[in-house]
């Protein structure tokens, strides 16, 4: 819905083309259904995805578009079937608003399996509507995909939760990734992968992060409190490490070789992909030999986030972040497809769109 009546109610930042430059733009939000939770958006994580999207990377956007899928806010006004949130809760939406609620994956709250998944913005919702995402000031969404935000944990950390945090998080527990003593390979050290040290750490693990930068090394040592820190590229780190890890979680996203990895596996260990390279490759025997795992992620359901919300507030679990104001989104994005952030951009909606 553009911008030509004049009774628009929601003010937000869009692309209007491939250029991906984003601006002010007003639209309107729906009325409030029997099940919606209406809320004010004072922050919005800033994702690769946004950069994809507002540059028609994949070739289906849909402009003018309105990207953000890292949501957090208060609740406003809530519809009158409404059972977990009242006006003034603190909430948060990740990266899908609706999903057919009927199929298996939905019936184990594992929505994001979902064939009929409608992701936060650039999507087709179920009343013909094309999604607009948290770069604004308020969005409307069906109670199931909200998520209440501890009240002891602040609402701009909250943000990057929502998708980079789940996004490691998921698989970490679905691989038993949380056994104390047990060791972690963390692959990239971006937005996912120091989430990914942060919940090792929080789980007792050993951690090591394997990057091919060194100056990524403090970083990780330091700033995350990781175990050890490895140059892929450097053959005689990397064979000193073979057999050594229980668990690896590779957020690259960068084409890489694999089977060096796979060789730093213990047997039975597990190898989880949660980057997009652009193809997948190692020998049979990398995987076969010593009866290894490999494994794909997403995000996560409904009840996983939530559950990840709470564990990240009784354990103290920050991502670190760089807070904006909306009119750096332009800079963050070129900033963020150049890694230059640690480790997650961070909008001040609230204080900043006007």
């Amino acid at each position: 819905m553009s911008s030509e009546s004049g009774n628009e109610n929601c003010l937000g930042w869009a692309a209007r083309d491939p250029s991906g430059i984003l601006s002010p733009y007003k639209f309107n939000r729906r009325s409030l259904r029997s099940d919606d939770v209406s809320l004010e958006i004072t922050h919005c994580g800033i994702c690769y995805a946004d950069y994809i999207w507002t540059r028609n990377k994949h070739g289906d956007s849909k402009y003018p578009l309105v990207p953000g899928h890292e949501i957090v806010g208060f609740v406003k006004e809530v519809g009158s079937d409404v059972k977990s949130f009242k006006v003034g809760d603190r909430v948060g939406v990740g990266t899908y608003v609706n999903s057919c609620r009927k199929c298996s994956s939905c019936e184990d709250w594992e929505e994001v399996n979902c064939e009929k998944q409608t992701f936060t913005y650039n999507a087709v919702d179920e009343d013909g509507t094309i999604t607009k995402g948290g770069y604004s000031s308020h969005i409307v969404v069906r109670e199931r995909y909200c998520y209440k935000i501890p009240d002891d944990y602040p609402l701009e950390f909250a943000a990057p939760l929502l998708c980079a945090g789940i996004t490691v998080y998921s698989p970490m527990m679905r691989h038993k990734m949380n056994q104390p003593g047990k060791s972690l390979g963390v692959i990239g050290l971006g937005g996912l992968g120091h989430m990914a040290v942060k919940f090792g750490k929080a789980f007792g693990l050993k951690v090591t992060v394997f990057s091919t930068s060194i100056s990524k090394k403090e970083e990780a040592l330091t700033d995350l409190g990781a175990d050890n820190f490895f140059i892929s590229s450097d053959h005689d780190q990397m064979k000193a490490m073979v057999k050594m890890l229980d668990f690896i979680i590779d957020t690259a996203s960068g084409d890489h070789p694999f089977d060096p990895y796979m060789s730093l596996l213990k047997p039975n260990g597990v190898f989880v992909l949660v980057g997009f390279p652009s193809e997948v490759k190692f020998s049979p025997a990398s995987l076969n030999i010593g009866k290894k795992t490999i494994s794909g992620s997403l995000t996560g359901g409904t009840r996983e986030t939530q559950e990840m919300l709470h564990f990240c507030a009784a354990n103290k679990v920050y991502p670190k972040i760089e807070l904006v104001p909306i009119q750096y989104a332009n800079e963050a994005l070129e900033r963020l497809a150049k890694r230059d952030v640690k480790y997650r951009f961070v909008i001040d909606v609230k204080n900043s769109l006007k």
